[in-house]
C-alpha cells in the first residue's frame, strides 16, 4: 500500500480515477449518490484550482483504493460558507474535509485515521486556520434504502475530536439513486477546533 500527498495541479492526472472511486463508494447509504464520472471529476476541478487543496491517494500496485480530499472553507461553494457566516464564524479561519472513500476490502485497515491525521496534519502546516470541519448528510432513521446493519460513523469522528453543530447546516442537491432528478439534501457539520 502507498500513500500518496497531492496538493492544487499535481492532482489533475488523478481526477478521472477519483470521481470513479467516489461514485463507486457514495452509491452507499448515506450518500445514495447517482451520478456521471465527467459530471463528478468537472466538480473535483476546484481541487486542482485551490493551491491548498490536499488530496490523499491509497494506492495498491498502483490503482487508486482510496481518496481523501480537502481545502480551505474559502475555496468551497457559497452554500458551505453561509451557516459560517450566519453564525458569525469566518470560513477563511476553517479548513474543510470532504469525502473519504474507500473501497471496502481495504476497510478496517486503518486508512480512515490516517486520513483524518494527514489532513488535520496539513492544516496545522499551512496555519491561520482556528477549526476542522466536514459535513455529512443527514438521513431518517426509517429510510426506505438504509441497510439493517449500518452504523453511523458518528462515534470514529468524535474519537478524532469532532463534536457535531446540528446548528451549522448546508443544503446540497444531487439525484439520489432512483430518483429522476435533483433533490436538496441536509448536510449538518462536525467541528474541530484547532486552536485547544
Amino acid at each position: 500500500m502507498e500513500i500518496r500527498l497531492l496538493h492544487g495541479a499535481a492532482i489533475a492526472p488523478y481526477i478521472d480515477d477519483i470521481a470513479r472511486l467516489r461514485l463507486t463508494v457514495v452509491r452507499e447509504f448515506p450518500y445514495l449518490y447517482d451520478s456521471t464520472p465527467a459530471y463528478e471529476a468537472d466538480g473535483l476541478r476546484r481541487y486542482i484550482d485551490s493551491e491548498r487543496s490536499l488530496a490523499i491517494l491509497a494506492m495498491d500496485e498502483g490503482r487508486v483504493v482510496g481518496v481523501s480530499t480537502s481545502m480551505p472553507l474559502g475555496d468551497k461553494p457559497e452554500a458551505f460558507r453561509q451557516p459560517f457566516f450566519e453564525q458569525g464564524r469566518d470560513p477563511r479561519t476553517v479548513y474543510y474535509f470532504g469525502k473519504s472513500v474507500l473501497l471496502p476490502a481495504y476497510r478496517g485497515r486503518g486508512l480512515g485515521v490516517r486520513f483524518f491525521i494527514e489532513r488535520e496534519s496539513y492544516a496545522h502546516k499551512l496555519g491561520g486556520f482556528h477549526y476542522c470541519a466536514f459535513s455529512a448528510v443527514e438521513r431518517p432513521n426509517g429510510h426506505p434504502r438504509r441497510p439493517e446493519d449500518y452504523k453511523p460513523l458518528h462515534a470514529f469522528w468524535r474519537n478524532r475530536g469532532f463534536l457535531h453543530q446540528p446548528s451549522l447546516r448546508a443544503s446540497c442537491a444531487w439525484r439520489d439513486l432512483g430518483e429522476p432528478d435533483e433533490s436538496d439534501k441536509t448536510l449538518s457539520f462536525w467541528l474541530k477546533d484547532l486552536l485547544l
